[in-house]
């Protein structure tokens, strides 16, 4: 299903800041707790992608107090599992649900045409309909941000990227981190190593022990666990969380951490409902909005990348500086971005292929 994805991506439009879902006129308020549910694809741990939404999910309560009752559902596969879940939590009576995979996103659209009184927040989905929202999050801009911590910090010129599928959302994200990291180092290479699957710690460390053995002296991921970063703190090499921070597991290996915030989103969402105000809609929002945050800087990283991250950081925010700039050049020497020109929103959504530097061939 993922080779399909880049020519329904390129129709989706997208709303940002989250204020412009809102509604107008509106219904009456709710006088009833909003019951807001969650449906996680991996039960909860202390650090990556469910943690984050679930601190979304406490930031609603601490936000909203007895304004709503959240529900959580986690460890739920991909598939015909998560439309059985998602079914029995609208049965339920719950007014709204967030399915946080993209793979819960066709068991979503087919549960809300049953459930027409139910809103639905599909996150990380792309297809949308009258009770079903969209969000996701421009993971991309924060992985330039680590690839220029890795581009300062890589003695070896190798950097590794364990990843779970060449779906574009990744591709953006490997190519960013590629670009970030020659654009202080063009000697600068990326090695990867595709998964096909988002959680399996055990294949995450395994592809992780054999990038370190390959020359790769910092490492980071787009896979659901603190695999990685264990695997770097054990070898003594450089790593970048993703999702979370994850000092606690690597207190010496990690130089950063690009995180993803959905508290203020699910807030909103669940505030729209409680005020009769939600409307469906298609969000894509990044470091402006405090979707994508970068920081929890490690003892490795000097004072001096430090800043210069900060500084890149607000070049990106305040669209002084682009990602995905050109000249840009595929690794098989094909230009795709000419000097002065940027990709749009459409062509980063279909990408399908690695730029130069990424290491190997690519095949989405």
């Amino acid at each position: 299903m993922y080779k399909n994805l880049a020519a329904a991506i390129a129709a989706a439009c997208f709303i940002s800041p989250f204020s412009s879902l809102a509604a107008e006129p509106s219904p009456p308020a709710s006088k009833s707790p909003v019951k807001a549910a969650f449906v996680y694809v991996t039960p909860v741990f202390e650090a990556g992608w469910t943690h984050q939404h679930d601190q979304g999910r406490k930031a609603v309560e601490k936000a909203l107090g007895a304004a709503v009752k959240t529900t959580v559902v986690d460890n739920v596969a991909e598939g015909a599992d998560s439309e059985r879940v998602v079914r029995d939590l609208a049965q339920q009576g719950h007014d709204v649900i967030f399915t946080t995979s993209f793979g819960y996103m066709e068991p979503t659209l087919k549960v809300a045409k049953e459930f027409p009184n139910v809103k639905f927040e599909s996150i990380t989905g792309y297809k949308t309909d009258v009770n079903v929202s969209v969000a996701n999050a421009r993971y991309y801009e924060g992985r330039y941000l680590a690839g220029v911590a890795a581009g300062r910090m890589t003695q070896s010129n190798v950097a590794g990227y364990v990843a779970g599928f060449p779906i574009p959302e990744v591709l953006q994200g490997l190519n960013a981190f590629t670009l970030g990291m020659r654009s202080v180092n063009p000697k600068a290479q990326v090695k990867v190593i595709w998964l096909n699957t988002w959680f399996d710690p055990a294949k995450e460390r395994d592809a992780a022990f054999a990038l370190f053995n390959q020359s790769v002296d910092v490492i980071t991921f787009h896979t659901a666990s603190n695999a990685v970063m264990v695997a770097a703190q054990e070898r003594g090499k450089m790593a970048i969380a993703y999702h979370s921070d994850m000092r606690k597991v690597a207190p010496d290996a990690q130089l950063m951490a690009v995180t993803h915030e959905w508290g203020a989103y699910y807030t909103q969402r669940v505030s729209d409902v409680q005020k009769g105000q939600w409307r469906t809609g298609n969000v894509w929002a990044g470091l402006k909005e405090g979707m994508i945050r970068v920081g929890d800087f490690g003892p490795k990283l000097p004072a001096k990348v430090r800043d210069e991250i900060v500084k890149v950081q607000q070049e990106i925010s305040q669209s002084k500086r682009h990602p995905f700039q050109g000249p840009i050049a595929d690794n098989e020497g094909k230009a795709i971005v000419a000097a002065g020109q940027k990709l749009s929103d459409v062509q980063i959504l279909n990408m399908n292929y690695g730029v130069a530097g990424v290491m190997g061939k690519i095949n989405p």
